[in-house]
């Protein structure tokens, strides 16, 4: 528990705050319907503008669940990735909310690396565009 005897407080983050934090890559959370309810997998990321970017396996629940028939199509899904201290009671979250996409070829190529820590292929790529990024922080006065 925190020596501070005030209460942590709560602040909106604006989108440049946001994207500011998850810059660094990492590790976060995709949150996706996998045709058996919402899912929520850990994976890692890379940010590449206001995109966040991801490898997983191609025969992956993951992969499957975000691949479209459509070509160009994405489908609707969520990012988040917070950092949290235990003694002090403060930290901060975000989340991308938008469509995913798999990348072809061509931008994978170009596109900022993302080293998958799991072994094993981790061929199927995709980027999810931040539709909509917010944020908040819990932080001492």
């Amino acid at each position: 528990m925190a020596s501070d005897s005030a209460q942590p407080v709560l602040e909106e983050l604006d989108r440049e705050e946001c994207l500011r934090l998850i810059a660094p890559g990492g590790i976060g959370r995709i949150a996706f319907e996998d045709g058996e309810g919402p899912a929520v997998v850990p994976v890692n990321y890379a940010v590449d503008g206001e995109s966040v970017l991801f490898r997983t396996s191609l025969q992956g629940r993951l992969s499957r669940s975000l691949m479209t028939a459509v070509p160009g199509g994405k489908v609707r899904a969520a990012f988040e990735v917070d950092a949290f201290e235990d003694s002090t009671h403060e930290g901060w979250s975000v989340l991308v909310r938008g469509g995913a996409r798999p990348l072809d070829d061509e931008e994978k190529e170009r596109a900022v690396r993302v080293d998958p820590w799991p072994g094993g292929e981790r061929e199927a790529w995709f980027s999810l565009a931040g539709m909509e990024i917010s944020g908040r922080r819990l932080r001492r006065p």
